[in-house]
């Protein structure tokens, strides 16, 4: 892990605008196939990339109870609480309607209504991601959307891990297919003879499901478009270097391109651990992925003073930031950019990722500087209201058909104008 100066940090920045010129064709041809061929482009792609061979494509009901009745009734007890610590926190997001009646008579107000139909994406290859099910199905169902289908890459056994499914079946998901790359972002955007399309796609995914979910955006809405995974640990001499180090771990095994920053005031801390992040690699089973992430993406950042550390965090903007300081509290109400915080020695990364109840569906990239988490927000839609009295045309018709004028739009004024005869 290196030791970099604060204005190095370009070093360690992936562009969101991820693929090759290669990659992106080979999207968009996926995409125009899907969008011509429907089943039979789809079957041939998860054959090509997954390497099996399906007439079926979705998940059948026997195939969930099967995953339910084999899956460690312990690790179902776990999901179950995590779902309800989940649902909890997403609860207190939901907004309301509302309306405002002026003394004229005439409401205005905004409506808040749920999309009809969400595609939820969870990633496949190197593991399996239950959590995705939950963080991705849960603000929907809060938010009330009525119909919410799950795509997955089928293993090369042709089966999507039963931990996925156990997690789609207590949530009460059975739109569920075997499904993986930017041939099931084209499905859920434009459907196909078994999967009719939906509104919005959310989930993470590899480069090619990302550049899809770009490609699609406008026929549908999404989510955003993840990179990969980061976190930023900003620490004083009170945190303790082999947490620091395994936390910083815990986002490098993700992919080779994750990104593990450590910010501190303390040499003592940052030469520590330097020394943690090489033991405690040694026997990580994902050792080939986190040590290219440690050795692309991986830095320590030396600051005199922590008003100085927190303005180098501000400006990395990561997806998960990590506070281990004397003041956590404190130094979290100086953070303007992050995706989600961490607060005290208590509060490891994979606390957020499993259990906590937060969304682990974060800006990455840098993209925490104007993005937020998925929330049940991002599973609704706002309408404006308006219900104008005639005592309130009468008293503002005038302004209105003459601002309408001043932007060259006689049909505008005329609009309002024609009414004059009710109010005479």
């Amino acid at each position: 892990m290196k030791i970099i100066q604060k204005h190095e940090l370009n070093s360690l920045k992936r562009s969101v605008d991820q693929g090759t010129e290669e990659q992106r064709e080979a999207v968009k041809k996926i995409i125009h196939d899907v969008k011509q061929r429907g089943d039979a482009a789809v079957q041939s792609y998860t054959k090509q990339f997954d390497l099996v061979d399906l007439e079926e494509l979705r998940v059948s009901e026997d195939e969930m109870d099967a995953a339910y009745e084999s899956i460690d009734g312990e690790f179902v007890e776990i999901l179950q609480e995590a779902e309800q610590n989940i649902r909890r926190f997403h609860e207190r997001q939901r907004t309301n309607s509302w309306f405002e009646a002026a003394a004229d008579g005439s409401i205005l107000g905004q409506k808040i209504t749920a999309i009809d139909a969400a595609g939820i994406y969870v990633p496949g290859g190197t593991a399996a991601y239950p959590s995705s099910v939950f963080m991705n199905v849960i603000p929907a169902q809060v938010a009330g959307v009525e119909r919410i289908v799950m795509t997955t890459p089928p293993g090369k056994d042709g089966n999507v891990p039963e931990g996925v499914l156990v997690a789609a079946k207590l949530l009460g998901v059975h739109e569920v297919y075997k499904v993986g790359g930017a041939q099931a972002i084209a499905a859920l955007a434009y459907g196909t003879e078994s999967l009719q399309p939906v509104d919005k796609i959310t989930g993470p995914g590899n480069v090619f499901v990302a550049l899809a979910k770009r490609e699609v955006f406008g026929d549908v809405d999404i989510d955003m478009i993840a990179g990969p995974s980061e976190i930023a640990v900003l620490a004083d001499d009170s945190a303790k270097a082999n947490e620091v180090a395994a936390d910083l771990l815990s986002q490098a095994e993700h992919d080779a391109r994750s990104s593990s920053v450590l910010v501190t005031t303390s040499i003592e801390l940052a030469e520590k651990v330097e020394e943690q992040i090489e033991v405690q690699l040694k026997d990580l089973p994902r050792y080939d992925i986190a040590r290219a992430s440690i050795d692309d993406y991986g830095a320590i950042i030396i600051c005199e003073e922590m008003d100085e550390a927190i303005a180098v965090i501000n400006e990395i903007a990561a997806e998960h930031l990590e506070i281990m300081t004397k003041d956590p509290f404190g130094d979290m109400a100086k953070v303007k950019h992050a995706g989600a915080i961490f607060l005290g020695p208590y509060s490891s990364e994979p606390v957020g990722d499993y259990f906590a109840g937060p969304n682990h569906v974060l800006p990455t990239s840098g993209t925490a500087r104007f993005s937020s988490p998925l929330s049940v927000d991002d599973f609704t839609k706002k309408s404006s209201i308006i219900s104008y009295s005639e005592q309130a045309l009468i008293s503002n018709g005038g302004k209105i058909s003459q601002f309408a004028r001043l932007e060259g739009l006689e049909a505008h004024a005329r609009a309002v104008e024609t009414r004059k005869e009710r109010w005479k």
